[in-house]
């Protein structure tokens, strides 16, 4: 098999890593400026900064004004263990899970937590029944795979009139998908995904259905104190209005505050949306042209527009066992991050071989139209050495 020259055209950008993901276009250190170092968080300018956090969040993304929303430590991670530990256990518990972090909500639940849960789980690319959710239990599911590239085509499987809770871990949802609040009483997200912020801090989004779950329940196990929603059986106020559990740091909520503004004058939500989608289909049509690659998603009306898992279809490659099919997946994305055209390109490391590529709203669609002719070379590189050693 011939290798074909290089491709004259490099993505301006390479970083097309699923998180902490490309900052936003034009970002520099001097959008830092601004920030409140060697401050407390709780005085007068920090705890200005993380209240302007909180609303343009809500602004922008749309939440109503009966929910509250608070910033949590430990990222989106932090978010959704805050409220399985002070909410679960009411009732019985369905856990959606089709990529690792959603299995992860499944051990939490199961072997920490050992709660009365169904465990409703699909192979990566596949969803699973999610019709199978049952009214008066609590449902957790992850919004948009980050590590498999399937996500939720709607939320019509949540009943309009559950007795249950539904948590959405929507981390890589978040900024660059519709989320239905009505269908949603727990919502979860980082700074580190669709708008490119720093790690380490997470938000969680409450409905009325979810506080009144806080103040009416009580956990039967011992809660640290990074969990703790409640004071003398009343929700934290003050937590919502940007009094943190643990102290923040300043510096990433300039850096956010930056991205809030960013988003805003790129047209908002539906802007964000719009761009997502514009880098994802580049890949999508790229793939319906190309024999030997395809999207890890099976169905089209649940594939991701953030993180666009791909797999190697190609016979050469597929009859290798399965070790050889991820040395090869291995190669060609360290052949893509050596040519400085794709950094932090490869699947997630519980995934199935292949590629996954960053497609929210901080990259650029020219990036994503420069990357595809660097895959295909590299591909026909891979194959000709592999060849050459049979």
């Amino acid at each position: 098999m011939s290798v074909p020259p290089k491709p004259a055209l490099r993505p301006a950008d390479p970083r097309f890593s699923s998180g902490p993901t490309k900052k936003r276009p034009g970002w520099n250190v001097n959008a830092l400026k601004g920030a409140a170092l060697g401050r407390s968080h709780r005085a007068k300018p920090g705890k200005a900064k993380l209240k302007e956090a909180i609303d343009r969040t809500r602004a922008l993304l749309g939440v109503p004004d009966a929910y509250k929303i608070g910033i949590t430590p430990a990222s989106d991670t932090g978010a959704v263990e805050m409220a399985m530990w002070t909410m679960l256990g009411a009732r019985p518990l369905d856990v959606f899970a089709w990529e690792s972090f959603g299995e992860e909500w499944v051990t939490d639940a199961v072997k920490q937590l050992k709660l009365d849960a169904k465990v409703h789980t699909a192979n990566y690319g596949a969803l699973p029944d999610l019709s199978a959710a049952r009214r008066d239990a609590d449902v957790i599911f992850t919004q948009n795979g980050t590590t498999s590239g399937v996500r939720v085509p709607n939320f019509d499987w949540i009943a309009a009139d559950r007795e249950g809770l539904a948590i959405n871990d929507a981390t890589s949802g978040a900024f660059a998908q519709a989320i239905d609040w009505a269908k949603c009483d727990v919502t979860t997200l980082s700074w580190q995904k669709a708008l490119g912020g720093e790690a380490a801090h997470g938000m969680i989004v409450l409905s009325p259905r979810a506080v009144a779950r806080l103040e009416s329940y009580t956990p039967p196990w011992p809660l640290p104190k990074i969990f703790r929603l409640t004071k003398k059986g009343k929700v934290d106020a003050e937590f919502f209005e940007g009094a943190t559990i643990n102290t923040p740091s300043l510096l990433v909520v300039e850096d956010y505050l930056d991205a809030l503004a960013w988003a805003e004058s790129a047209g908002g939500l539906q802007g964000l949306i719009a761009r997502a989608d514009a880098n994802a289909n580049v890949l999508f049509d790229w793939i319906e042209r190309t024999p030997w690659i395809a999207n890890l998603a099976d169905d089209p009306t649940t594939r991701s527009n953030t993180s666009v898992c791909l797999k190697v279809t190609d016979p050469r490659v597929a009859a290798l066992p399965a070790d050889g099919q991820a040395e090869f997946a291995k190669r060609l994305a360290s052949m893509l991050e050596r040519e400085g055209v794709a950094l932090d390109a490869g699947a997630y490391r519980s995934a199935p071989p292949g590629l996954r590529i960053w497609c929210g709203a901080t990259v650029e669609r020219t990036d994503v139209e420069a990357l595809t002719p660097w895959i295909e070379w590299a591909f026909a590189t891979c194959v000709a050495e592999l060849m050459q050693a049979a």
